[in-house]
């Protein structure tokens, strides 16, 4: 296998755990895609991932690459069940993966680079309206995560009981976008900040993250 992505970009951050988490991160060897510098449309890339998104899984029988991070996710969870990120009763199976959505399909895609620099390029928006549309669309996913979380009695130590499932690992990716590049204020969202660090005690968040990643600049890496 190897994977396509970008320190920066959090759909790669989120396949980065679910490796990890397998035991595959050594499998996959990142191969980095720089969506800053426009690599993403080289034409080369653009064979592997018509979109020019990151990432893109290629994996080692020849067939089509596998995009969309939690179409990954559910792959891995599929080809490689331990440990298992997906509860084993219908019902939890739903609420993992309703939770997960909040943050990849209704948080998520307001703040990725293309967003960002439509807002910027083509509807005129200045840096500082722009980071405030990243930072509210960013902060509200996490406070609809909290109704859930703070309320609902399958929350445990994480997102659903006490095992690692794919909405920590989602939640994870949410609390990046609003925290260190929204730049939010997550003081009234403490049960997503709880299980946030929570995952991240965990090696395979931890070594994931961003800001660990051999592309991130040397000031943010920890």
């Amino acid at each position: 296998m190897k994977l396509y992505g970008y320190w920066r970009s959090l759909a790669t951050f989120r396949v980065r755990v679910a490796l990890a988490l397998k035991g595959l991160q050594l499998d996959a060897p990142e191969i980095p895609i720089d969506l800053i510098q426009g690599m993403q449309h080289d034409p080369a890339y653009r064979k592997v991932n018509p979109q020019a998104v990151v990432p893109a899984l290629v994996l080692d029988d020849g067939g089509a690459p596998l995009v969309q991070s939690m179409a990954i996710l559910e792959y891995l969870e599929e080809t490689h069940p331990r440990p298992a990120l997906l509860p084993q009763d219908p019902r939890g199976r739903a609420r993992v993966r309703g939770l997960a959505q909040i943050c990849v399909s209704d948080g998520h895609p307001f703040v990725v680079p293309r967003i960002r620099r439509y807002l910027e390029k083509v509807l005129g928006l200045d840096e500082p309206a722009r980071d405030r549309w990243v930072a509210h669309w960013s902060l509200q996913a996490l406070e609809a995560l909290e109704g859930h979380l703070a309320h609902e009695p399958e929350t445990g130590r994480y997102c659903h009981g006490d095992a690692l499932t794919l909405a920590d690992v989602c939640v994870a990716s949410q609390v990046i976008a609003a925290k260190d590049y929204g730049r939010c204020d997550v003081s009234g969202v403490p049960t997503v900040m709880r299980i946030y660090g929570e995952c991240m005690k965990t090696d395979a968040f931890a070594r994931s993250h961003p800001s660990r990643q051999p592309g991130a600049p040397a000031d943010l890496r920890a």
